[in-house]
């Protein structure tokens, strides 16, 4: 629930502002992706913060308004509440910064005196909000606090591609590395990715996987999509292959579509495939694939950011979720469908093997090989109707903090 707006910070949205009466350990401040421009990292920042919030005094200060609104690829959709997701009650949240700053960096200070962080957890996923960045590392460090990076990725592919965003952030970002204490990464993959960018200190870098995505487990329905333009998820009971997330060059949706007609005929025609995502970058191959598809009658496409609601439909309809990724560091998709117990088809490119090699529904493929693809498909096939433990936990992410801030000489939240 909400609460009023503060009278000293008219641009925050405070929510559930009590804390504890005995801190049970150092104060944490996570600052990531709000709601506003809600990805896959708005999804993350709540997460861990909500993990945060069972060990340790937490409280979250969200990145608002990422860019002007009509540089965002999912500008029709900016200020649209998709999500059901909530932060804990008891973690402060202050939503949040503007790219632009005004007077909404003037709250960020005012939030920073007020929660007094001991440890401010940055999560590193674009360089629109560098500049943000070395404004709150530099505010953080002068109060004392611990600073450190979790890196989702080194670079946005996307951004990648605009000329003089590599240059700027590669030279804005030697400063955001001066203020930081440590670094979290998902996976090893990723670790030498950043060691090889930025030849940082082996001790102060650790890996903390990825923690489940479980808050749709328990919603989970075999029911269809309440919303006027839901593609059907199941058909007189067939098999549901299903691709959830954005549609972009490097996820390899093409690939998905060209495996599809390389199916058996027994199994294609027992099956369904749903594609689920909304466009970016102007990336029509794969729609284009699907009209080309001599079997595209058995396809739906969304091509949309779908509700949270409409994430529990469409994974509690799949049968199997298929991620062709041509490189990917991290996949939220893939932890709705482990959490959810599905199997799961997907490429081992990138943090991907770590991620999902310990799944026992993981069926592995090579990348831009739709031959490939299609024979792990048939595997998935075979497996209809099980499901399986999902190995991740936010404690272990958690565990992995602690050893850091203990490598830092910080205080943790188990006594040390």
């Amino acid at each position: 629930m909400l609460a009023a707006r503060s009278a000293r910070a008219p641009l925050a949205i405070l929510r559930g502002v009590s804390t504890p009466s005995e801190p049970r350990g150092p104060r944490v401040l996570v600052v990531g992706s709000g709601w506003r421009f809600t990805s896959g990292i708005s999804y993350y920042t709540c997460r861990l913060s909500n993990a945060f919030s069972e060990v340790t005094p937490t409280s979250a200060l969200l990145m608002r308004r990422l860019v002007p609104r009509a540089l965002y690829p999912g500008r029709a959709r900016v200020g649209v509440q998709v999500n059901a997701l909530e932060y804990a009650p008891g973690v402060p949240v202050l939503d949040g910064v503007d790219w632009y700053w005004g007077s909404s960096m003037l709250a960020a200070r005012r939030f920073l005196r007020e929660q007094r962080p001991d440890v401010v957890v940055l999560q590193w996923w674009t360089g629109a909000v560098l500049h943000s960045y070395l404004a709150i590392a530099t505010l953080a460090r002068r109060q004392g606090a611990t600073v450190v990076i979790e890196w989702h990725e080194v670079q946005d592919t996307g951004e990648a591609r605009i000329p003089g965003v590599v240059r700027y952030v590669r030279a804005a970002v030697a400063q955001l590395l001066r203020r930081a204490d440590g670094h979290v990464v998902h996976n090893k993959h990723d670790l030498e990715l950043l060691q090889a960018a930025y030849d940082l200190p082996p001790g102060n870098v650790v890996v903390a996987p990825h923690g489940p995505y479980d808050h749709h487990a328990g919603a989970v329905q075999a029911t269809g999509p309440e919303h006027p333009d839901a593609a059907p998820v199941d058909d007189d009971g067939r098999f549901v292959f299903l691709y959830f997330g954005i549609v972009r060059p490097y996820k390899g949706v093409e690939d998905l579509v060209a495996a599809w007609d390389l199916l058996p005929a027994p199994v294609r025609e027992g099956s369904r495939l749903v594609l689920v995502g909304e466009k970016w970058e102007g990336w029509d191959a794969p729609f284009e694939a699907v009209a080309a598809s001599p079997s595209r009658e058995s396809i739906s496409v969304v091509d949309r950011y779908v509700t949270d609601p409409e994430v529990q439909a469409y994974f509690g309809a799949a049968d199997a979720v298929v991620l062709p990724y041509k490189r990917s560091s991290s996949s939220g998709p893939l932890h709705i469908a482990m959490s959810a117990g599905l199997p799961v088809v997907v490429t081992a490119v990138g943090g991907l093997v770590e991620a999902a090699g310990d799944y026992a529904g993981t069926v592995f493929a090579p990348p831009e090989d739709p031959a490939a693809l299609s024979e792990a498909m048939q595997r998935a096939y075979a497996m209809r109707g099980q499901r399986f433990e999902d190995p991740h936990s936010w404690s272990t992410t958690l565990e992995a903090y602690a050893d850091l801030l203990r490598r830092l000489g910080a205080r943790t939240w188990n006594g040390s």
